[in-house]
């Protein structure tokens, strides 16, 4: 997520928008719910100039007027452009307030923490440094440490070994699965809790010695199969590396492929718990990629 610093204007406007209108819905639900009773010319823009607050007012959640602040004042853009951003938007203003796990902490954690405000929103990063930086910035947003023993050079063998071993279409929690690419040291609570959207857009994976995103694909994948009941929403970013379009293809299934925007693809993973006897990967369909 941190990715290049490229400077991307058109994100901008996409989050500045989104939330703008996230303010006003939080906005017109609290003046209606905190003033049914008054009169009937008293309007919203009265309330939100109002110099007194009863005790009763319901106030801008602080994680969104961060986020309108930083937004608007930095120079600083998500490295995914507006068109990748509105595929989890949507799925966001459908879902939200909901579980939405994000592999990678950067630019845009706090926009994806603001959209989804009410639900739990959980960032996995590789480097501890960064999180304390971020932390200290933004104390409002959860993150923990993800260690990667796998390095990018390697993704041909690992995914040789993984396509062959049946232990890799086994459907299990991902602490007892003995597929080589199973992330099994994350914190306790990431695995205890049925995770609605996953976006995977970390670790690093554009060297050699980068550890890749081979272990996130796939046990993203893992965590949406082995949920008790309903999908996950999986979405996949730079998909035009290697990497990242072979093992999202083959772990996260051209079946469950629900769209592609640019270098993001929108994956829906079901239950495998529901019905017996469901294959890993349902069969192929051909969807159209948007550039």
């Amino acid at each position: 997520m941190r990715g290049q610093n490229t400077k991307i204007q058109s994100p901008k406007l996409i989050i500045l928008t989104f939330l703008f209108f996230c303010f006003i819905f939080l906005i017109i639900r609290s003046s209606f719910s905190s003033y049914s009773s008054s009169s009937e010319n008293q309007t919203i823009m009265s309330y939100i100039n109002s110099q007194k607050c009863s005790s009763n007012c319901n106030k801008i959640p602080q994680s969104l007027s961060e986020s309108l602040i930083h937004y608007a004042t930095s120079n600083i853009t998500p490295q995914q452009s507006s068109q990748e951003i509105s595929v989890t938007a949507r799925v966001l203003l459908r879902k939200s307030p909901c579980n939405f796990l994000v592999f990678g902490l950067g630019y845009d954690s706090l926009m994806w923490a603001s959209l989804n405000h009410g639900g739990k929103t959980v960032f996995l990063e590789e480097n501890q440094d960064w999180i304390n930086q971020i932390k200290e910035k933004f104390p409002s947003l959860e993150s923990h440490l993800a260690v990667y023993d796998t390095k990018v050079r390697h993704s041909d063998e690992l995914m040789t070994s993984a396509v062959k071993s049946e232990e890799c279409s086994s459907v299990v929690d991902p602490r007892k699965s003995k597929c080589n690419i199973a992330l099994k040291g994350l914190p306790k609570e990431i695995y205890e809790v049925e995770w609605d959207l996953i976006m995977v857009d970390a670790p690093t994976g554009y060297h050699d010695e980068a550890p890749g995103r081979m272990s996130a694909i796939y046990t993203a994948g893992l965590m949406g199969r082995n949920r008790e009941d309903g999908e996950t929403d999986v979405f996949v970013h730079d998909v035009d590396r290697v990497v990242e379009d072979k093992f999202s293809r083959e772990f996260l299934c051209e079946g469950y492929l629900v769209e592609q925007v640019w270098r993001l693809r929108h994956f829906t993973i079901p239950s495998h718990k529901t019905r017996v006897g469901r294959p890993f990967c349902p069969p192929h369909k051909t969807i159209s990629v948007k550039d």
